[in-house]
Order: C-alpha cells, then sequence, then structure tokens
C-alpha cells in the first residue's frame, strides 16, 4: 500500500477533530500522482470531490491494495502492509493533538526524493516520498 499524509514541521495532522490545513493545489496534485484507486475516509474525501478515483472507505488501510493508495488524516496509520509513504509538508508549525509518530528509518524507510512546490495557500510544500 502507498500512504499519503499532510504534515506540519513537528508531524502534527490534526488538531481538535480538524485537519490543519489543506490546499487546492496540493489535492490536484495528489489526484494527478495516483494512477488507480485512492482510499480514504469520508472526514477526508469532503475536501476532494466528486472524482472517480476516490474510494470512501474508513477501513481503508485493510481494503486497500499492495498497489493501491490512501490518503491518511484523522483515522489510526499502521505501517505493517506500507511500502511508499509519500508526505505533504505545511513548512509551519500549527497546533496539533494528533501526529504521525513514526522514525521512518527505524521502520525500514528511506527518503528517496525531495521537491517544493508553490501551493494555493501555501507558499511553500514540500513533498517527501520514503520507499521500504
Amino acid at each position: 500500500m502507498n500512504l499519503i499524509v499532510c504534515l506540519d514541521d513537528k508531524n502534527g495532522m490534526m488538531f481538535n477533530k480538524r485537519r490543519q490545513s489543506q490546499d487546492r493545489l496540493l489535492r490536484e496534485r495528489v489526484l494527478a500522482l495516483v494512477p488507480g484507486k485512492l482510499y480514504m475516509s469520508a472526514y477526508s474525501a469532503k475536501q476532494f470531490g466528486e472524482n472517480e478515483k476516490i474510494i470512501v472507505c474508513e477501513d481503508y488501510a485493510s481494503v486497500a491494495g499492495e498497489n493501491d493508495f490512501c490518503f491518511a488524516e484523522d483515522k489510526e496509520i499502521s505501517l505493517e502492509n506500507v511500502n511508499q509513504i509519500i508526505i505533504y509538508r505545511w513548512n509551519r508549525h500549527y497546533p496539533a493533538d494528533k501526529r504521525f509518530a513514526f522514525d521512518l528509518p527505524a521502520r525500514g524507510f528511506t527518503k528517496v526524493s525531495s521537491e517544493d512546490f508553490i501551493g494555493n495557500s501555501h507558499p511553500k510544500i514540500t513533498e517527501e516520498i520514503y520507499k521500504r
């Protein structure tokens, strides 16, 4: 499975049961990156709108296949079946009470690329790709 997450500078994901931020150009980039199915919760799907790639499923991590993509922001995450992680960093520090609390090198992941791009509401978003 391929996992996609959005994080702040301290690996924060959510605060008070809400996403920290969102960006229209980041969503377009994610949809362009994913060649097939993109699984996510109903909460996450609200920001993406209608798209034939999006599969709304609350238990997406157990349903997604090896080559499928999952966008995670409001569910507990396990890296057990994950082969690739794509992290979008907001390059800001937001309040957070839910964090992505994994030591990726200790879990066997290596950063293979990092690229900055300009978002719609963020002057700089960083895309990092990690592979097992």
